[in-house]
């Protein structure tokens, strides 16, 4: 699998050690961030990782900062992408499974190394279920590209 992966500055450590966790389990990793613990904009990194996750040019992606929450925010405003801040296994497992979220987030500040790495694990080894959680997935896009949901 191509996966996309992205930071700011607080989370150099936390992207080199998920990439090289990655490509030692066979992936093919592409490095959109930062390798500098200078400051980096991570709406710069969301949005760069977004599009190439949207565009194709990777399957679906990794990102960190300091929380996970700002890159998440910056990765959703790009169409067609459904990025989920998790600091646990289960809500990574469920953001895939149920809303089929092509970018998982989570913080260099908020969880360890290792955590991460289940985390990444659960998400990427969960099938979307589709069925039942379609329609909520397509009022998703509906929101995202017409500013408006018939309900």
């Amino acid at each position: 699998m191509r996966i996309g992966i992205g930071n700011d500055h607080t989370a150099v450590e936390m992207k080199n050690a998920i990439k090289a966790y990655l490509e030692s389990k066979g992936h093919e990793v592409v490095n959109y961030g930062t390798d500098s613990t200078e400051s980096y904009d991570y709406s710069i990194a969301g949005y760069i990782v977004g599009k190439a996750v949207a565009s194709g040019e990777v399957d679906c992606a990794v990102l960190t900062c300091g929380t996970g929450i700002g890159i998440s925010l910056a990765a959703n405003k790009v169409h067609g992408i459904r990025a989920a801040v998790c600091s646990e296994p289960y809500s990574a497992r469920m953001t895939k499974m149920h809303n089929n979220a092509n970018i998982i987030c989570f913080g260099a500040r908020v969880v360890g190394v290792e955590m991460a790495k289940m985390i990444v694990d659960e998400w990427l080894n969960t099938k979307y279920e589709g069925g039942r959680h379609q329609r909520r997935v397509d009022m998703i896009t509906e929101i995202e590209q017409t500013q408006n949901l018939k309900y």
